[in-house]
Order: structure tokens, then sequence, then C-alpha cells
């Protein structure tokens, strides 16, 4: 099944949902690795290839919001407590996914030598703030830094989350997830 119904996540869900996934994962590793890590020669080229990265991210998240919005959302058991908690995590999520990629978007055109990326040398990446203006890029690089190790611990929760609906509750949010449990 390709779309969700008031029960299960559609195929295009899942794949949106694990795509974003593996991005995170990358882009979390790679930035912590790449700021304290990488030798300071090969830290542009590093940046360019995270920019890449996140600018992907970007273009799926805007294919997932849309798609989202455009289906059924599968009904999350429990209380009235539990549900609201649910969603509120869900939309942080997006607002922090999209929060760390506009940021680091706005902080790549902030360098001494600004970063004019492609999305895997595909299309042209403008910047979207110029200058070297910087306490502007402190600004950026702060709000980015925030903003993805935030997110990284939201997504931590949501991993925890979902183990609990397994191992707890004992229900089918997590199956859901990773395939198809149930009809419509």
């Amino acid at each position: 099944m390709i779309g969700n119904t008031a029960s299960t996540w559609g195929a295009v869900s899942r794949l949106l949902h694990w795509a974003g996934a593996g991005f995170l994962i990358v882009l979390v590793a790679h930035g912590g690795w790449m700021t304290e890590f990488a030798p300071r020669d090969a830290r542009f080229e590093h940046y360019a290839w995270h920019a890449s990265v996140g600018y992907a991210l970007i273009a799926l998240m805007i294919v997932r919001l849309f798609w989202r919005l455009g289906n059924a959302v599968p009904a999350v058991p429990g209380t009235s407590p539990e549900r609201a908690a649910a969603l509120i995590s869900h939309w942080s999520l997006y607002a922090l996914v999209l929060g760390a990629s506009f940021t680091g978007w706005a902080l790549a055109g902030t360098s001494r030598r600004p970063l004019d990326s492609t999305l895997w040398g595909l299309v042209r990446v403008p910047p979207i703030v110029s200058g070297q203006d910087a306490s502007l890029r402190k600004v950026f690089e702060s709000s980015h830094s925030i903003l993805a190790w935030t997110l990284a611990t939201l997504v931590v929760v949501h991993v925890c989350a979902a183990f609990w609906h397994l191992a707890v509750r004992r229900d089918d949010v997590m199956q859901r997830m990773l395939t198809t449990s149930r009809g419509p």
C-alpha cells in the first residue's frame, strides 16, 4: 500500500521517514566529526559535502510535509495526553529539522570563503545569507549547533518512545513504521 490509512503508514511515508532518519544520523555524526576532528585543510570540502546532504534533507522534508498533509495519519493509541505528546513531538521534530537545516544553509554564506554549494552536484544552491560578518556567523553557527543537538536529543526520545510502545505498551506503533502491519 502506497498511501497511509487510519491505522498504518503507507510505503511512501515509511520511505520518507527512514530516508530522513538516515540523513539525520549522517548529518549529526558528520557535523560533530568535521568540526572537531577533520584536518583543517580538508574542512571546506567536508562543509560542502555536509551542506549538500543538508540541502537534500530540506528537499526531502518539504516532500514529507506535503505528503503528510495530504494523507491520513494513523491514530496514536493511548490517552489524550499521550496523543497530544505524540503530536507535539512529531511537529517539534519537523520544526527542528527545518530550523537546523535553514540555519546551516544561512551559515554557509557567512564564512571567509562562502560556501556556494550544489545539491550533490546537480542543482546549484545559492547562499540565503551572504557576507563576512563575524557576529552574524557566530549567531548562525551557535543556532545551528543548538538546534542540531536539540534535534538529536529529541530523536533519541522518539526512538525510546517507539521501543516503549513495542516493549511496554505492546501495541503496533513501532511495527507500523517498519512494515504494513494492518489493513485499512
